[in-house]
């Protein structure tokens, strides 16, 4: 068993019926991108964040964004201190290894784009100060997608700055017996609080180097353009995936081969990560942000282009 799945498991302890989108989640962190959960409220956003900030051996530090926030409450701020006569920089919550941008809807674009710099350059930028973010640094960003009132829908840029958008989805009977059951006996703040690690910051720096090494072979690269360049002549798509998305695809790819214990990617690696990969990437003609039926154009497209067949491989 990988170290991935290891992660993913001991998630689970928490997170019930829920694998594939802990699983991707994960991958994301070792593949060096950030989520962005949509869900109503209840579902384990908020415990998955923790969850897996315990499970590596990681600091943890959560923002609820509110229409008052400011750029500085997320990156932090100089502060004039007299009986020293200077300036002291106060870090904001952003330092640190996995923040949850709690219901970042509702911050406007000026807070949100506070996050931009953190989440792409790794890094904070205050008053011509740059200072680095410690590795690995992973933002899980939630918001509601039935609740509009008060939001600020994110811009496209922010939206491509997250490498997958997933959605934790609500349990099946099952599920919730087995909820039932695992918590009855106490508070699941109590079990996650005896949540063992299973991985360090040091093991996600190692996986990472190990997914560069796993072979992509021209034929999934083919693939993975094939889907790209569809994505761009389509009628209903104004803008379709830019490189940013195919190389979050490629990366993502090369995780989850690693996470299967495989030292190559296959097209089914391609076809499981299309949809959390590229669908939220889409500009729609008739307008932005529209996540299923951008899923849709992705289904579609995923039945369109022709998979590099297991004989193509070995010519």
């Amino acid at each position: 068993m990988s170290k991935i799945e290891d992660i993913r498991d001991n998630i689970g302890q928490i997170i019930v019926g829920k694998d594939e989108t802990v699983l991707l989640t994960v991958v994301t962190l070792v593949a060096g991108g950030h989520v962005l959960l949509e869900d109503v409220p209840g579902t384990g956003k908020t415990m998955l964040a923790k969850a897996l900030s315990r499970s590596i051996d990681a600091s943890y530090n959560r923002i609820q964004f509110t229409p008052d926030l400011l750029p500085s409450d997320i990156t932090g701020l100089s502060v004039y201190h007299a009986d020293k006569g200077e300036f002291v920089f106060n870090e904001g919550p952003v330092f640190c290894n996995i923040l949850l941008a709690d219901e970042i809807n509702r911050a406007t674009p000026r807070t949100q784009a506070g996050l931009l710099e953190c989440m792409e350059e790794r890094q904070v930028t205050v008053d011509g100060v740059t200072r680095k973010l410690e590795e690995p640094f992973f933002v899980i960003a939630t918001q509601n997608p039935v609740e509009t009132s008060g939001t600020f829908p994110l811009p496209e840029a922010q939206l491509d700055r997250f490498m997958m958008k997933l959605s934790m989805g609500l349990p099946d009977k099952e599920q919730e017996i087995e909820i039932l059951k695992r918590f009855m006996a106490g508070d699941r703040q109590d079990k996650l609080k005896s949540l063992k690690p299973v991985a360090s910051p040091a093991d996600i720096e190692a996986m990472r180097k190990s997914a560069g090494e796993v072979e992509v072979h021209p034929l999934i690269l083919g693939y993975i353009a094939d889907i790209i360049t569809a994505t761009r002549n389509r009628n209903d798509v104004s803008s379709g995936v830019s490189p940013r998305g195919s190389l979050a695809l490629l990366y993502c790819a090369k995780v989850l081969a690693l996470a299967k214990g495989r030292t190559y990617v296959v097209p089914e690696d391609i076809k499981t990560l299309a949809l959390p990969v590229l669908a939220h990437r889409l500009i729609l003609s008739g307008g932005y942000g529209k996540a299923a039926n951008g899923r849709q154009i992705i289904e579609s497209i995923l039945e369109e282009v022709p998979v590099p067949s297991e004989s193509a491989f070995k010519e």
